[in-house]
């Protein structure tokens, strides 16, 4: 019997697992593979090195990633560019379409953090945690609502722009936030944000007027869990 690696080939995925035409079976047959979505997780604020994706994802071998972006990029998901400042590197993006599997990651990180096995102390690298506030934000307590807010994790920065019920996030640091939020590790400020730590206790430093952190912290809420362990 042949293996699955060799009945269909990277550029033709579809139904190389389920022999199914249907879209969720090919999705997943496209995403599915270990990594391949936290890949596309990490890419979600735009280009990233293979060393920066690596960071992001520490139990990754280099192998695998190498695998995992070629694959993706032989799917249309993803593609690789070089930048010339300030230095020549190459950098990997998502494709327009590998953009738009950002609502399908988030309401799978919505439906999973509704497990009571899920477990929040795990690590969690940045860009987890901004998809996570682009998940977990209650825009209907955020309606009316704007401001320009900085975060600062470690040696990388993320803009996120409060406006009409949503909250957009592009990475690099804003020139005149309305708060700024620094934290050595996204850990501390998931604590802040989703488990009723105080900034101190967190270790997050905050810039800006205090009753406007605790109005943005507010909106932010993880679901309830559902069924039984």
């Amino acid at each position: 019997m042949k293996s699955q690696e060799v009945t269909k080939s990277a550029k033709n995925p579809h139904g190389r697992w389920y022999d199914d035409a249907c879209g969720t079976a090919f999705g997943l047959e496209l995403l599915g593979e270990r990594w391949s979505l936290l890949i596309v997780r990490e890419l979600m604020f735009g280009p990233r090195r293979f060393s920066d994706i690596r960071a992001g994802l520490p139990g990754i071998s280099a192998k695998v990633l190498t695998e995992r972006l070629t694959g993706l990029e032989e799917y249309g998901v993803v593609v690789r560019e070089t930048a010339t400042e300030p230095v020549p590197m190459r950098l990997y993006r998502l494709t327009e379409w590998g953009y738009a599997a950002e609502p399908i990651i988030r309401e799978l990180g919505r439906w999973a953090a509704a497990s009571p096995l899920h477990d929040p102390t795990l690590p969690l690298s940045p860009a987890s945690l901004m998809l996570s506030f682009r998940t977990m934000l209650d825009r209907t307590a955020a309606r009316g609502m704007m401001m320009q807010v900085g975060f600062d994790i470690g040696s990388v920065s993320f803009t996120a722009r409060l406006a009409d019920a949503d909250m957009p996030v592009k990475r690099g640091r804003p020139d005149a936030p309305d708060l700024r939020f620094a934290a050595k590790e996204a850990p501390s400020l998931a604590a802040l944000f989703y488990g009723d730590v105080s900034a101190q206790e967190a270790g997050v430093r905050i810039e800006g007027d205090a009753d406007l952190a605790r109005r943005f912290v507010g909106l932010f809420n993880l679901p309830q869990k559902v069924g039984v362990v």
